[in-house]
């Protein structure tokens, strides 16, 4: 039996100092889980059985809550500017009144004036930031808190700049790969649309005055093209009704769960869309640890900005296991979103007190398979799309011209 000294956060976010006897470094650490502790620190030393709680608990905020909405990049940018003025000694306030003055966007210009009347009329940080949640998020505010109580500000701080960077990072580069399929699609729509409506009436007549029995192909486009114009207002109407009425599903409980299990059983796309939310899980739920927020409120937050509410679900449902003192692992080996290899490396740091390290070993490697499959389906989306526009565009003209051709070709047989 050897004596560890600790250093660790309970759930109410109070640092919380003492020793604790185990036979190895692997059970102190599940020991103090169960007790709901966030191990910090953990040394073999001696010393009596104590504990140190640090004063906790942030002023009260002053002013209404606003819903100031700001630029996430401009929110990066001012996360990355205060850590480094902080860190240079300056004062909170005196910090924000400069970042306030040379804000350029509107949105983040308004929140952090908000925020400096907030903090001088004596309200802790992250209890002003809380009266902006559009601007800063339940993460955001959670983080600032675990550094006003444990004085690394600027540490966390840098976390967080470096947390927003890496996930905007790997956002753009999504983004930017579905710019070019989205409107590529959207073309390639629109000149059918084109096709169907403007182009394929004009040939009616002349396909009238043939006098004979038109191709399947060519009968087929024309009864499109007929039911188009004579019902174009339904269709469109309906169109838009029914996009109206799947997104307003999509917002409700059920709706979400149903389409995100839907997504995530997408050939190719699911798994790209599984990998984006397990990057996303284990780079929030590491820093949050590492900045010392309390067990609980990482798993709420970690939920909450999951991305997916399969993922949601999964670790909601792990809350109440963690609460009675079991390991994270066990209930999210339950959960099939979650793969055998992330269960493992989460037992693993659970065990060993570096769960944080193994998190952010996860994000790592599942950011560059996010990026080699989205550089991957980038090149297979150009030739896919490529055909797609061939086969559309070319069958609507094949059925254009095949009654004139077959004509032409009867002519000069007689």
């Amino acid at each position: 039996m050897a004596d560890f000294q600790y250093a660790a956060k309970d759930p109410a976010g109070t640092t919380v100092q003492g020793t604790i006897s185990a036979e190895s470094k692997a059970e102190a650490v599940a020991e103090l889980r169960r007790q709901n502790l966030v191990v910090l620190r953990l040394d073999e030393g001696s010393g009596k059985g104590r504990k140190k709680r640090a004063s906790g608990g942030a002023a009260p905020p002053t002013g209404k809550m606003v819903r100031i909405k700001a630029k996430r990049r401009d929110v990066v940018i001012f996360t990355r500017q205060l850590a480094t003025m902080v860190g240079a000694g300056l004062s909170l306030l005196e910090s924000l009144d400069v970042l306030t003055h040379q804000a350029d966007g509107k949105g983040m210009k308004a929140a952090l004036a908000r925020l400096v009347e907030s903090v001088r009329g004596g309200s802790d940080l992250s209890a002003a930031m809380e009266l902006c949640p559009k601007a800063f998020n339940h993460l955001y505010v959670s983080m600032v808190k675990a550094g006003e109580i444990s004085g690394q500000m600027d540490i966390i701080l840098n976390r967080l700049a470096d947390y927003m960077e890496a996930s905007e990072e790997l956002a753009r580069e999504i983004k930017g790969a579905m710019t070019y399929p989205v409107i590529s699609m959207v073309l390639v729509l629109g000149i059918t649309a084109f096709l169907m409506i403007g182009v394929v009436p004009t040939f009616e007549n002349v396909f009238a005055s043939l006098d004979a029995e038109l191709p399947a192909i060519t009968q087929f486009v024309l009864d499109i093209s007929n039911f188009l114009r004579a019902n174009i207002v339904a269709v469109i109407v309906g169109s838009m009704a029914t996009a109206f009425g799947l997104a307003s599903f999509k917002k409700t409980v059920p709706g979400k769960l149903l389409f995100d299990k839907i997504i995530l059983k997408l050939p190719v796309f699911g798994s790209l869309f599984q990998k984006v939310c397990l990057a996303r899980f284990s780079r929030t739920f590491a820093t949050l640890i590492r900045s010392g927020v309390p067990i609980m409120s990482t798993l709420d937050i970690v939920a909450n900005t999951a991305g997916n509410q399969v993922v949601t679900n999964a670790v909601l449902g792990s809350r109440d296991a963690v609460r009675n003192g079991d390991l994270l692992s066990v209930p999210l080996s339950e959960a099939p979103v979650f793969p055998p290899m992330v269960v493992r490396m989460i037992a693993i740091g659970e065990r060993t007190g570096a769960l944080e390290t193994l998190l952010e070993k996860i994000a790592e490697f599942y950011d560059s398979q996010v990026r080699a499959q989205v550089k991957a389906l980038t090149s297979l989306i150009e030739p896919l799309l490529i055909t797609f526009m061939g086969v559309i565009v070319g069958g609507v003209v094949l059925a254009i011209f095949a009654p004139i051709l077959d004509m032409v070709g009867k002519l000069s047989g007689g």
